[in-house]
């Protein structure tokens, strides 16, 4: 998404730069680790208003402000330059204000409400930033977007299912065994396979899920980006649960190629699935019979996949991306 949103920037006619390679972030909640980076960004702070380019900068843009990772370094700059400062896909959690993140959390909020205009990049993000927004806070929605101008190639469906995750214990490997409890109920008799694109250190738990499927389910490792482009150009659909997942890029690389999806009905999961089902967030029962129409529908499968591409190309590219921060970049200078 960071990459992404160079780019859109570029795109959208702006000159973008990294000001600081400094990595602000405390996985665990070490109030000694936060005192040290805090310092470390003053530091950075300095250096920054002391070099060439602090003068020519028409805004600070910080991506992904939250209680572990809080921008220390942007918001000072912004005040001390009189720049606007902006924030791309923040979150508020104001529950970590007491505990082992609290500093950080206390540093993240402040700098949420310094923030002149917020890209929020799903409903569920803008609830709570709406929630605790100050006075004439500007909040822009800014969906998830692909880093390229135009949709690839229109898959033909000739292939297998598909299903795009990497393999770790948590969220992932909760997708994953919907997955098997899912093809567990398909009728024998149905013609399906599956391919599975991704590794991990849970690879061993997700192939012990899908053994009961033998032949029928193919684990293709981890995919360079072209040769996952050739498997949505010929995949039926994309079947990817997505236990809270934020957006996923996979529905989103999925779709421009034309696929369905079967995915639970989630926050986060319905900001970019076109033509979200809501009873497939009951569980397996709702995805195999949803499963189960398309693969014995082609007319359904094709329908639901142009309407998927068509919203992403019209959406989810970087002209739309790059029009909405242009619009927003430009009206706040």
């Amino acid at each position: 998404m960071a990459r992404a949103l160079m780019t859109a920037l570029k795109h959208a006619g702006f000159v973008a730069t990294v000001a600081s390679d400094l990595r602000i972030y405390d996985r665990v909640g070490d109030t000694a680790l936060q005192t040290d980076l805090a310092a470390q960004a003053k530091k950075e702070v300095a250096r920054i208003l002391s070099g060439p380019d602090a003068g020519t900068w028409q805004c600070w843009l910080t991506y992904h402000n939250y209680y572990k990772a809080p921008d220390l370094i942007g918001p000072p700059v912004a005040r001390a330059l009189g720049i606007p400062y902006v924030q791309v896909e923040s979150t508020r959690a104001r529950k970590r204000l007491t505990g082992p993140w609290a500093r950080f959390a206390q540093a993240a909020e402040a700098a949420s409400d310094q923030a002149h205009t917020i890209f929020y990049v799903t409903a569920r993000d803008a609830e709570t930033l709406r929630r605790d927004a100050p006075a004439g806070q500007v909040l822009t929605h800014l969906r998830p977007f692909l880093d390229r101008k135009e949709l690839p190639a229109q898959s033909d469906y000739s292939g297998a299912m598909l299903s795009v995750g990497m393999m770790r214990a948590g969220d992932k490997l909760g997708s994953y065994k919907l997955i098997a409890d899912t093809l567990a109920l398909l009728d024998p008799a149905l013609d399906w396979h599956l391919d599975i694109a991704g590794d991990g250190p849970a690879e061993a738990e997700v192939a012990t899920l899908m053994a009961p499927c033998g032949a029928r389910v193919r684990m293709l490792g981890a995919l360079p980006a072209e040769a996952l482009q050739l498997q949505y150009e010929q995949a039926r659909l994309l079947f990817w649960p997505g236990v809270n997942e934020a957006f996923g890029y996979a529905y989103l690389e999925a779709q421009a190629a034309g696929l369905p999806v079967v995915a639970q009905d989630r926050p986060g999961v319905r900001d970019v699935v076109a033509g979200m089902q809501p009873a497939v967030a009951e569980g397996p029962h709702a995805m195999a019979a949803r499963l189960t129409d398309m693969l014995t529908n082609r007319a359904t499968m094709e329908t639901l996949g142009a309407q998927a591409r068509t919203q992403i190309g019209e959406h989810h590219l970087l002209p739309a991306a790059a029009g909405t921060l242009r619009a927003a970049i430009e009206g706040m200078t």
